[in-house]
């Protein structure tokens, strides 16, 4: 072979190993790439492992949602969206979406709704890190969700008008005759408190009587004591505040955030013989796109820190028995929950409701003006 043939050979051959050797650095290069990616990208160490974002769904409201949205990318670098709707609009959008799933978790709504998911199947189980500071009555028994703060319903009433020592003490205290027109009532069918408040009251002879006929009659004569009925909470807080009635009943936080931070001239009573008290929850959807991410919201908006701040920042009342320093409205509070079957009550409820509105409400006052 002659010397110029040689060479020839000699430089394809060299050309061909600097490709193959090209080749494996630009394939581990990719290689090094894809498993940066799949760790979460640039984020920070807390990130790493979880997707790029987290979809939630929330009736909390833009404030709450908003602070929490900033502190959970902050730690994780996991992008948060939320749809702030209604807890029946979620459930109902939820079911929609159950053949293509879009939220990853549901944050906020009375374990009634979360039940009503469950036994739709729309709920994935999850039982969280600090499952041990829950006491049994504040999660599923399958952990298909679990609860993040407490509501207790109580009897509220205007210092101004009435002292500590007048005030009910219970709920068939409001019968007396001398509250006629001094209890003005939040329309309930339009509020989820006050059919709690309203179908309990049915609810504590039914569990033993298996009839709402004692239930109905306590209402009646609650309705001949009410002024009138609001057709929204903030007309119901003005005409107590004012003095055109100087009753009602509504719920424990809100009613400390009405006298603390609008300074109404509010105080309560917790009823004696025992209050209902709503679990609000929180859930992972079933078939989440997210799973690893919604793992990591749903113990970051429940930490012992994320907790304290809802009890002093929006007055929720947190579920674990571990949060320390509490405001005093919470601390030195003795709450009786009412024992409630939930099932039965969500069964029933909107059937009592209906009698009431039909049956009951201004009944005596229709028959006063004919």
């Amino acid at each position: 072979m002659s010397l110029f043939k040689r060479s020839w050979v000699f430089s394809v051959l060299l050309v061909a190993l600097i490709s193959i050797v090209l080749s494996g650095c630009m394939a581990g290069g990719s290689s090094e790439e894809g498993s940066k990616s799949s760790d979460g990208g640039s984020g920070s160490d807390s990130g790493k492992g979880l997707e790029e974002k987290v979809v939630v769904y929330s009736p909390h409201g833009k404030d709450i949602l908003s602070e929490f949205e900033k502190q959970f990318e902050a730690e994780y670098d996991v992008d948060m969206e939320f749809l702030d709707m209604g807890s029946q609009e979620i459930l109902d959008r939820v079911r929609s979406e159950k053949n293509n799933t879009q939220a990853d978790v549901w944050w906020g709504a009375p374990q009634v709704n979360f039940d009503q998911a469950k036994d739709d199947g729309l709920l994935a189980e999850y039982k969280p890190s600090y499952a041990d500071a829950l006491d049994d009555m504040y999660h599923d028994e399958d952990w298909m969700w679990s609860g993040t703060s407490i509501t207790p319903e109580v009897i509220l009433y205007n210092t101004k008008e009435i002292s500590a020592e007048e005030a009910p003490k219970d709920w068939d205290d409001l019968l007396d005759p001398k509250w006629e027109d001094e209890i003005i009532i939040r329309y309930p069918l339009a509020s989820g408190t006050m059919r709690t408040i309203y179908s309990s009251m049915i609810y504590r002879t039914y569990k033993d009587t298996q009839s709402p006929e004692e239930g109905y009659k306590w209402l009646q004569k609650l309705d001949e004591n009410t002024k009138e009925y609001s057709a929204n909470p903030e007309i119901m807080y003005n005409q107590v505040a004012k003095g055109v009635g100087s009753l009602s009943v509504w719920n424990m936080p809100d009613t400390v955030m009405l006298a603390e931070e609008k300074g109404y001239p509010f105080d309560y009573v917790i009823p004696e013989s025992g209050t209902p008290v709503l679990t609000e929850g929180i859930a992972i959807i079933k078939d989440a796109p997210h799973p690893k991410a919604a793992e990591a919201f749903y113990e970051f908006v429940n930490t012992k820190e994320a907790a304290k701040l809802l009890a002093e920042k929006y007055y929720r009342i947190p579920t674990r028995e571990d949060v320390e320093d509490l405001p005093e409205w919470i601390t030195e509070t003795d709450i009786k929950p009412m024992e409630i079957d939930w099932a039965l009550f969500q069964e029933k409820s909107p059937k009592w409701m209906e009698h009431w509105d039909n049956k009951i409400k201004n009944t005596e006052k229709d028959k006063s003006e004919e």
